[in-house]
């Protein structure tokens, strides 16, 4: 195994890498020994697919790479594995569906049906993280997502949509997710 390393991948509506718990991880996950990748992404107001995903590959995310997704981010994680081998991800706040909301749907992510199967043989291992209480995502979605990809699941009864609902600064559940998976 090479150098580890993690792509941070925000959210849409103007998310971005001094984000929500993304300086955390930022911080902490080199004490592991993985390098952070968090910069801003292109069109990061629709996060649209055809930006995103030449985008990731470009940042090098490869099979020594985790994918940390926070809503949208999530989604490209999901995509991006359905395509190219990576160590594994960290999908927050994720969903299968554009929800009827216009941007999800300009997005570009839900024009075709998912390969869970592809995403699930692309990488090692998933953790999917949900909040019972999303305001913007129903749990169902993420449930949906754990049965089909044979995730690590952690659904948390009062943590929102992990931020851009609050502010939340830190995510010690996701940190010790991480590096539990990664240290051998």
């Amino acid at each position: 195994m090479g150098l580890l390393k993690a792509l941070l991948i925000p959210g849409n509506g103007g998310g971005g890498p001094k984000d929500n718990w993304f300086p955390f991880l930022a911080k902490e996950l080199p004490r592991f020994g993985i390098d952070v990748i968090a910069e801003e992404f292109p069109d990061n107001i629709l996060a649209r697919a055809r930006f995103w995903l030449p985008h990731i590959k470009a940042l090098g995310a490869d099979e020594n790479t985790i994918l940390i997704g926070h809503s949208s981010g999530a989604i490209a994680a999901m995509r991006y594995a359905e395509n190219n081998k990576i160590l594994g991800s960290a999908l927050v706040g994720a969903y299968h569906t554009h929800l009827n909301m216009d941007a999800e749907i300009q997005s570009g992510y839900f024009d075709q049906e998912w390969n869970f199967e592809a995403i699930k043989e692309n990488q090692q291992w998933i953790g999917i993280f949900a909040g019972k209480d999303d305001p913007w995502i129903p749990v169902q979605e993420a449930r949906f997502l754990n049965d089909r990809l044979d995730a690590f699941y952690f659904e948390f009864p009062n943590a929102g949509h992990f931020g851009s609902d609050y502010d939340k600064k830190s995510f010690e559940e996701l940190l010790c997710f991480i590096k539990v998976r990664t240290q051998k």
